[in-house]
């Protein structure tokens, strides 16, 4: 179903003699009964057999209409290959399916433990573009971990959507003062509680919020402003709902 399940179903042609048909059948059983118990039975079996129908009914057809020989630059075919798989692969997991073989895997640790797929991707999928680097050479394998690195990425991308919204943790001594600054000068919802240093054994406050990618620096700003002595640290998020959040207007 992608870039590395054909690596592996080629070592195992090489050493086995097995047809690759009969290879895929063999080594997508056990792991789609993996997902069968882990993401969702027979809503899960469904999807991913219908996303296998349509790959390879799709791959057929798009070798037969496009022309070959797009770009003859290695490079530039990883990279996209990478951008197209990626994002297909996004659109499959958010529906509830998966590609099948290493994908089955892939999303069942995501899942379970929160680790970005791109990530988990470095280590499935990296490990047997390491395996088909020894038996077919190390060119192809380092183009296939440029494709693989970029695939995670696009179908994080997809999943979780763009980090367009910054959280603030501000710990300051003069909570009415940023408070209200904000509050006046952004028109954003403020959250307050107490918070003692372990260092100092003093208490705090601190103020949480959330505003949009463009407005971060003039937070940073009127907090600082506010209280030169503010302590403020800003995380990505993708993704607020309900209450009070700076936008671009």
């Amino acid at each position: 179903m992608n870039l590395c399940a054909l690596d592996g179903r080629r070592i195992l042609n090489r050493f086995t003699g097995w047809q690759v048909g009969v290879t895929m059948l063999i080594l997508n059983i056990p792991l789609l009964a993996l997902g069968f118990q882990n993401l969702g039975r027979f809503h899960f079996l469904a999807k991913t057999l219908y996303v296998v129908l349509i790959y390879n009914l799709g791959a057929d057809v798009v070798a037969n209409f496009l022309p070959r020989g797009i770009s003859q630059n290695i490079l530039l075919n990883a990279i996209f290959a990478g951008v197209v798989g990626g994002i297909g692969t996004g659109l499959v997991y958010r529906a509830g399916g998966t590609t099948a073989s290493t994908g089955v895997i892939s999303r069942t640790l995501q899942l379970r433990t929160g680790i970005p797929i791109s990530q988990i991707y470095f280590v499935t999928d990296g490990l047997i573009i390491l395996a088909a680097g020894i038996v077919f050479g190390w060119e192809a394998a380092l183009y296939a971990l440029v494709t693989l690195f970029i695939w995670g990425i696009a179908t994080d991308y997809v999943l979780e959507g763009p980090s367009v919204v910054r959280t603030a943790f501000i710990v300051t001594d003069q909570r009415a003062a940023v408070a209200a600054a904000l509050l006046e000068k952004l028109q954003i919802g403020v959250t307050a509680w107490t918070g003692e240093g372990m260092f100092t054994e003093q208490k705090h406050d601190i103020l949480f919020c959330t505003v949009s990618r463009p407005f971060v620096d003039t937070l940073r700003d009127i907090v600082t402003e506010a209280d030169p002595h503010a302590f403020i640290v800003i995380t990505h998020g993708h993704q607020a709902t309900g209450g009070v959040v700076a936008s671009k207007k």
